[in-house]
């Protein structure tokens, strides 16, 4: 490979959420919570960011930018912006969107907040799948919107659409908004065109408008393919898409997501409420990555291809109660662990003090959930290898206890 995705990176004094914020992100706690472990000796497989470096041609677009010494208030004015997330979408997805209808934010999470609150009355519902994504739950919270949950059938790890809950959910007519998953976290199912399309039909017959979470589209094994929703009807102007590089290419910090506004209605209030700076670092970022990253995440996907099927071999070798598939999309593998722990269990808990391994239970992920741990595999296959035995050592003794 021409990249070293094996090295070890020391993170330690950077800031990092995956190093210095498990205490308040897991465990809701501060400095006073302590562990048999020290803190560098966890194995860290929780938080969605990589232990891999960022690809060299976005940091030389920064280090390009700092030489311009001047870090004023920034917007997007120039093209290049567009055509660099076009040229990307069109060339991955053959799809792309109009200019006029990109926006950005600092994050798919603050923009889901946003959507939460521009779309929805008070008294209205969001409806969502499970699990889901914790902050679906959260953005719906913050703003006392209730949210709905149509719990997806899990047939031996493998998640399909309870398509007529989802429509009786749908038909609600409180329900005014779907959060939905595309690829879906934590499963990380690719959805068929064919799903695809009875969510939008189901959501266009009941006037339901989708907010089209597709942040991990990029990262997808290696010989399958991510559909946009949108990209199944350019006509519409009920599906506003959420993409961002951040998961892509390791650079979440730089906090800037791109976000596709077809419906008039809800493009007016985010024009009108929505603090649309950037972080003039961040512009450059992004369009170097979608201009420049190709090849990286060509090799990036190789390699978290082989952390997979080495993460499946070891389950079963050391493991043979847990389930697990390998997930089509994500770098984020889906472990059903029930057969090992009791169903109050508090995985997270369970698994620092007792194995040294940081990771988040399907308790953090709304609900439909009970009994899994979702296991960051974006690292070097030591660090992978460690966590394992750690966690397969710690479920063994106990089920022969």
């Amino acid at each position: 490979m021409k990249y070293n995705f094996d090295e070890i990176i020391d993170r330690r004094n950077t800031n990092a959420m995956n190093l210095e914020g498990f205490r308040e992100y897991i465990f809701h706690a501060d400095q006073s919570l302590k562990f048999p472990f020290p803190d560098d000796q966890f194995i860290r497989m929780w938080i969605a960011d990589m232990e891999f470096a960022t690809p060299q041609v976005i940091i030389d677009a920064v280090k390009d930018r700092l030489d311009k010494r001047i870090f004023g208030y920034t917007k997007v004015f120039d093209p290049e912006y567009y055509e660099a997330f076009a040229g990307w979408t069109q060339k991955m997805y053959g799809w792309s969107c109009k200019k006029e209808h990109l926006f950005t934010a600092a994050g798919v999470v603050p923009a889901l907040y946003e959507l939460a609150e521009y779309v929805c009355k008070p008294g209205e519902k969001i409806l969502t799948l499970t699990p889901a994504y914790s902050y679906f739950k959260h953005a719906a919270d913050y703003h006392g919107i209730e949210l709905v949950c149509s719990n997806l059938i899990n047939r031996d790890n493998y998640y399909t659409i309870d398509f007529e809950d989802l429509e009786a959910k749908a038909a609600d007519p409180a329900v005014k908004l779907l959060f939905f998953c595309n690829p879906h976290n934590p499963s990380g199912r690719i959805w068929t065109e064919e799903e695809l399309r009875r969510v939008a039909e189901i959501c266009f017959d009941h006037g339901v408008l989708i907010v089209s979470d597709e942040i991990h589209c990029d990262l997808i094994r290696t010989g399958l393919k991510h559909t946009p929703l949108a990209k199944l009807y350019p006509d519409s102007d009920q599906i506003i898409t959420c993409m961002a590089p951040s998961k892509t290419f390791n650079m979440a910090g730089f906090m800037l997501a791109n976000i596709v506004i077809p419906n008039l209605k809800v493009m007016k209030v985010w024009k009108e409420r929505h603090y649309d700076w950037q972080n003039p670092l961040s512009v450059e970022a992004v369009k170097a990555a979608y201009q420049y990253g190709e090849d990286w995440l060509t090799q990036l996907k190789l390699y978290l291809d082989e952390n997979f099927r080495f993460v499946g071999q070891y389950l079963a070798q050391n493991l043979p109660l847990a389930k697990y598939r390998i997930s089509e999309a994500t770098y984020l593998g889906w472990v059903d662990v029930s057969a090992y722990v009791s169903p109050d269990e508090d995985l997270p808990m369970l698994f620092a003090r007792e194995a040294g391994v940081l990771l988040e239970g399907g308790d953090m992920f709304v609900t439909n959930s009970d009994g899994f741990i979702r296991l960051n595999l974006a690292c070097p296959k030591s660090i992978l290898e460690e966590g394992l035995r750690r966690i397969c050592k710690l479920l063994a003794e106990r089920a022969a206890a």
